[in-house]
């Protein structure tokens, strides 16, 4: 999908992939070139790549966009909430798989595909925690070691993650060890991306 669009407001922005915020100002042409997890990727001057927050849909002339646990970049990586009658004490751990299932709705920026599938998310763990909910903890990599996208897709996935049911606490931890290659990819992302 490509689509020429003419901003209709200021929008705030992430580079990629530096992750350097920067602003776009309205009536600014932009390209939409992937549009996945509830966020936009936009081609602007100069072949630059930057991400739009599914918040800011309006900017882009799509209204009513439909975004489930989009937060700004600047959320810190471990994140607590308060869990209502739903999800209280007494609730069924998530197992690992779910958490994975709520993962690939995060997508890096540049290639479209989820981070499950790229082989990013290197283990995960569910504890149950004094007050009889749970905390997970995730181990995530990035395609390449100076990308500045990390703390951003690091605190979409924690924000995922405390969707699920009887979750408190998400701790993401980015590591670079072992480093991520072409072979921890999916057979799906394989075939998604021409790798064969």
């Amino acid at each position: 999908m490509s689509e020429v669009v003419e901003l209709r407001r200021d929008c705030p922005v992430v580079l990629i992939p530096s992750g350097r915020r920067a602003f776009l100002g309205a009536g600014e042409q932009v390209v939409v070139v992937q549009r996945l997890g509830g966020s936009f990727t936009v081609q602007i001057g100069h072949g630059t790549l930057a991400r739009i927050e599914g918040t800011d849909a309006d900017a882009l002339g799509i209204e009513g966009a439909s975004v489930a646990g989009d937060q700004g970049a600047g959320e810190p990586p471990t994140r607590q909430r308060e869990v209502g009658g739903d999800g209280g004490a007494g609730s069924r751990a998530p197992d690992v798989e779910e958490v994975l299932d709520r993962l690939r709705s995060v997508y890096d920026p540049e290639i479209p595909v989820n981070v499950v599938d790229l082989g990013l998310i290197y283990g995960c763990e569910v504890h149950p925690t004094h007050s009889g909910r749970y905390r997970v903890a995730v181990w995530m990599s990035m395609t390449a070691p100076g990308c500045g996208m990390g703390d951003i897709l690091r605190a979409e996935a924690a924000e995922r993650i405390l969707e699920i049911p009887g979750v408190a606490d998400a701790e993401v931890e980015l590591v670079f060890e072992p480093p991520w290659d072409l072979g921890r990819m999916s057979e799906a992302a394989r075939l998604q991306l021409g790798m064969w």
